[in-house]
């Protein structure tokens, strides 16, 4: 069996030191992007094997932690290694999809001197282009307020939902768009949301309208958009599938953002003097 495996890698094309450092770099690149947008460490792992093998290595091995990237490429004994940090984008499936179809092309097209060049060139023109913050933040609002209609609520309890979901919706985006911290973000936008849901409370109150128990629908259909729930499914695939320690860090993650929620959550019935929400 090794003599066979010796005979496949002396088939291989001759590959350059200068060309195995642009493989490398390419294959990392690959992981990085795939990483960064929420992709899962399964697929991250396969997709930089493939490509590897497409643009001419014989072997391609990749380490995931929750923040780092370590990436070898293998040629004829020969190793060059990598170790790149990753920091979270946000999810976009349409950039995931992108990189699955480079990766695809590159299997597809017979090995030759131009074809690292294409790849690089297609990773550099990946359409990031998204939704304009309004629109994600409008339906973001209309998913909350149909929540909030489907579990009883009435039409008022929808449209207090609907403004309090778009504008924590836009108060997360400006945030997230400045840099501030994750879980700084989550507070903040819980807090905003919680704040405006409440108004429900004081409607009723007043004698504005007729609410009764219905309240309570309009602050816990505010907050959905914080449910982490990508992290949490991406979490438990990588754990069932042997990727422990990046499954454990992204759980982890999801709890602090969840924990996160909580505090703004909490900070805003205390600011309120709302402590009988959801009794």
């Amino acid at each position: 069996m090794s003599s066979f495996n010796q005979a496949k890698t002396r088939r291989l094309p001759y590959i350059s030191y200068e060309e195995q450092q642009r493989i490398t770099r390419v294959c990392v690149r690959c992981a990085l992007l795939f990483m960064q947008y929420g992709g899962e460490s399964a697929v991250v792992v396969d997709l930089t094997k493939r490509l590897g093998r497409s643009l001419g290595v014989s072997g391609v091995e990749c380490a995931l932690s929750f923040n780092a990237i370590t990436l070898t490429t293998l040629y004829n004994g020969r190793c060059i290694t990598t170790v790149r940090n990753t920091i979270h984008q946000g999810i976009n499936v349409s950039i995931l999809v992108q990189i699955q179809q480079i990766v695809m092309h590159a299997e597809t097209t017979t090995k030759n001197e131009q074809l690292i060049d294409e790849v690089e060139i297609q990773f550099d023109n990946i359409n990031r282009t998204t939704y304009s913050n309004h629109l994600m933040s409008l339906f973001v609002g209309l998913s909350c307020a149909c929540f909030a209609y489907l579990n009883g609520g009435n039409f008022i309890i929808a449209i207090i939902t609907l403004i309090a979901g778009f504008c924590a919706m836009r108060t997360r985006l400006y945030l997230s768009t400045h840099h501030f911290n994750p879980f700084v973000v989550v507070i903040i936008t819980a807090f905003v949301a919680t704040v405006l849901g409440a108004s429900a409370y004081f409607l009723d109150l007043n004698g504005l309208v007729t609410l009764g128990d219905t309240a309570d629908i309009a602050v816990a259909s505010s907050v959905l958009l914080l449910v982490p729930s990508f992290p949490i499914i991406n979490a438990l695939s990588d754990i069932l599938k042997g990727y422990i320690n990046m499954g454990l860090g992204r759980w982890v993650f999801a709890t602090m953002l969840t924990l996160s929620a909580c505090v703004g959550i909490v900070t805003a019935l205390i600011l309120l003097q709302i402590p009988h929400w959801g009794l």
